[in-house]
């Protein structure tokens, strides 16, 4: 069985799959949803990696590449071409690339959901009863006795829920579950679990 650095050189024929380089390349795990997979994945220049990990360092010049590397087939590629582009809105050419470039839902669901490419303003944050902001997985605690309609049972004060889900266009729920069943909870009713 090949492995996933082998399976990506192969993919891209050794190079950065964003500007070709062929020097010190790197497998980049593209979050949030990484698992290692080779679908996930971008093989990366020292260059790009460094780039892309310290946003106050990108070279506009540099990502020019992203002319050619943005019409990769990889969902991978794509996400972060699209991430790229939004961090270089400054300059006019990226507006014109991000014009052109199209990706399915599920792809750009992906790209978006690091929050890149959103203004501030834009991006839902889930805050807990503390003010602590929740991260889709994060176990919460309930602060309070909660009954439970149609589920014919209380979610007790203390109750842990793990692996929480974030209803997207709602600040003010999450989803979790509680004895078995999936739920929808309000924020202001638990709090981030240590």
């Amino acid at each position: 069985m090949m492995s996933v650095e082998k399976e990506i050189q192969a993919r891209s024929g050794s190079k950065c799959e964003f500007c070709g380089a062929t020097d010190d390349l790197k497998v980049y795990e593209v979050p949030p949803t990484s698992n290692g997979k080779v679908d996930e994945c971008v093989l990366v220049c020292n260059t790009c990696l460094e780039q892309i990990e310290n946003p106050e360092k990108m070279d506009a010049n540099h990502w020019r590449c992203l002319n050619d590397s943005m019409w990769s087939p990889v969902p991978a590629v794509q996400v972060m071409a699209w991430r790229l582009l939004h961090r270089l809105s400054a300059e006019g050419w990226s507006h014109d690339l991000l014009d052109m470039l199209y990706l399915d839902e599920e792809t750009m669901a992906w790209a978006q959901a690091t929050g890149e490419g959103n203004s501030s303003e834009d991006v839902v944050k889930h805050i807990d009863s503390n003010g602590v902001v929740l991260q889709s997985g994060d176990t919460v605690v309930l602060i309070k006795d909660l009954d439970v309609k149609g589920g014919g049972f209380t979610a007790k004060r203390g109750t842990a829920v793990r692996g929480i889900t974030l209803v997207a266009d709602n600040p003010e729920q999450i989803e979790g579950r509680v004895n078995g069943q999936q739920l929808v909870l309000l924020t202001k009713f638990v709090k981030k679990s240590n």
